[in-house]
């Protein structure tokens, strides 16, 4: 009998915001990718990321969106100046939240809730309305204060968490669905290192980090019309400064398409003649899925039936 020769393949490493029970985890959990392989818990978003540029993960899953609150500054500014790395997917978790105690404790025994800041934030009228004597103990993450209350290392009586919570640890769920919005929704990104972009799907994003070259009155606008004149659509613009100067920002763009789309092509050209510094992030699938709708005259064959006609009258062909 021959000898195996088949090698089990390396599993690959997955740096998340942990520790377990965390919104960034469940996200995690959408990628079929990462089922059975090494899930690494990190403490920030630098970590997360640090993880990949050093080699110590193969990719991160970091929150770049929320519904209610907007863009994850932290996450944006970190992949403005963190060099070498790509979005190659992104992910929808509905956000809502628990109040959860130790075991055996109850709705009435709660006058103290430890929460994330953000967590408390959008679970306030909830617990205004139901807890309206209650105060409250800021907390580092929605699973530490879980946790402190737990272990008695906490001197709240109850906390808000993420539903998972439950799932790891021992605790009394007091009180479910408690956020004040039931649409909630934190968008995530699966970040690598630099890769070419996967082939387009119909219903895809490209995400920019983009510099205006000076600050004079319309230099958004020309900016918008790099994306305007070529029928593209905007599904987020939000601005972060860049921090070497007082009123100096860069702009944080998620564009409707993908870099192989012959519209998306010639924007990207567009602004890096246009910018100072333009950051790819990547093209990747939309999470939801929704086919990219735009007029017929900015189709692929449109752009390339103009360049063909171009090159004709380089060329000297005669025209038709």
């Amino acid at each position: 009998m021959l000898p195996d020769t088949e090698t089990v393949p390396a599993r690959r490493t997955y740096s998340y915001l942990g520790p377990a029970g965390t919104f960034t985890e469940a996200a995690l959990a959408q990628v079929p990718e990462a089922r059975d392989q090494i899930w690494r818990p990190v403490r920030n978003v630098g970590e997360a990321l640090a993880d990949v540029v050093e080699g110590r993960s193969d990719a991160a899953m970091i929150a770049i969106e929320n519904s209610v609150d907007g863009g994850v500054s932290t996450a944006q500014d970190a992949l403005a100046t963190v060099p070498g790395l790509r979005i190659v997917g992104e992910y929808l978790v509905p956000v809502n939240f628990v109040l959860v105690g130790r075991p055996g404790a109850t709705l009435d025994d709660v006058s103290l809730v430890a929460a994330h800041p953000v967590a408390y934030g959008q679970c306030l009228g909830w617990l205004s309305k139901n807890l309206p004597a209650h105060a409250h103990l800021p907390a580092e993450s929605n699973v530490a204060s879980a946790l402190g209350v737990l272990d008695g290392t906490s001197a709240a009586d109850a906390a808000v968490a993420a539903p998972g919570i439950v799932a790891h640890h021992d605790l009394s769920v007091l009180a479910e669905n408690i956020g004040d919005n039931p649409n909630a929704v934190t968008r995530f990104v699966l970040v690598s290192r630099t890769v070419a972009p996967a082939p387009p799907t119909g219903a895809d994003k490209t995400s920019l980090i983009v510099e205006l070259p000076e600050d004079h009155p319309g230099a958004l606008l020309e900016l918008l019309e790099q994306f305007a004149t070529r029928g593209i659509n905007l599904s987020l613009l939000a601005s972060r400064p860049i921090g070497d100067a007082l009123g100096r920002y860069r702009f944080v763009i998620d564009a409707d398409g993908h870099v192989h789309d012959e519209r998306m092509a010639d924007a990207l050209l567009g602004l890096r003649r246009f910018s100072p510094k333009v950051i790819f992030l990547g093209s990747y699938a939309r999470a939801d899925r929704a086919i990219v709708r735009y007029p017929q005259r900015y189709s692929d064959d449109v752009f390339v039936e103009a360049r063909d006609w171009l090159r004709g009258l380089l060329s000297g062909e005669p025209e038709a």
